[in-house]
């Protein structure tokens, strides 16, 4: 897939938003992107999973590991795509962990994957949880890096679409805090 069939699939399900929001991260940005308009529609994700997981399909992946919430349904597309089982961490007393009787055993090469990432904070969080199990990270993949490819979790990336949209820090570095509007969170952490 190319990007402009990412990107139409990505507007057609109306998954980029514009405003002023609060990213998971702490920084602020214009543009949203709520994966889970899209990850709603099995065929779209099907198709989205196989772009990115398909270049994980020679090396011998043993296991899939996404963070809850955006990462579950990512991780068990591409847990069916690739024919190995397919676990998510959770939060629990701010921490990331296993829960629920997952396990990763030693030595498993594992796929870290995400559904979006700015910063990478969540995916880097899975990362240590499945080194400390004594498995291998054999990859990232990711349907979207909103930071410009910048992001490096020091194993391959994969990402579906890249993007390079501007994130500020609140305050007097956002220009929509300087004009006074309230920043939103829209995701799936911090929402009443």
């Amino acid at each position: 897939m190319n990007k402009d069939a990412v990107m139409d699939i990505f507007t057609k399900t109306q998954a980029v938003m514009k405003g002023h929001f609060l990213l998971t991260s702490g920084l602020h940005s214009d543009t949203y992107i709520q994966c889970a308009r899209v990850l709603q529609y099995p065929g779209y994700t099907a198709r989205l999973v196989a772009e990115m997981a398909s270049e994980f399909r020679d090396k011998k992946i043993d296991l899939v590991v996404g963070p809850a919430v955006g990462g579950i349904l990512v991780a068990y597309e591409t847990g069916r795509f690739l024919n190995v089982p397919a676990i998510f961490t959770e939060r629990e007393a701010g921490q990331m962990t296993l829960r629920r009787g997952f396990d990763i055993p030693a030595g498993a090469r594992v796929l870290v994957v995400e559904d979006v990432v700015t910063t990478g904070g969540s995916v880097m969080e899975v990362i240590k949880v499945v080194k400390e199990r004594g498995a291998e990270v054999a990859g990232v993949g990711l349907l979207v890096d909103r930071s410009g490819g910048s992001v490096d979790f020091g194993v391959r990336k994969q990402a579906v679409l890249t993007l390079d949209v501007k994130t500020y820090r609140p305050g007097q570095d956002c220009p929509m805090c300087r004009q006074g509007t309230a920043a939103v969170k829209p995701g799936s952490r911090g929402l009443k």
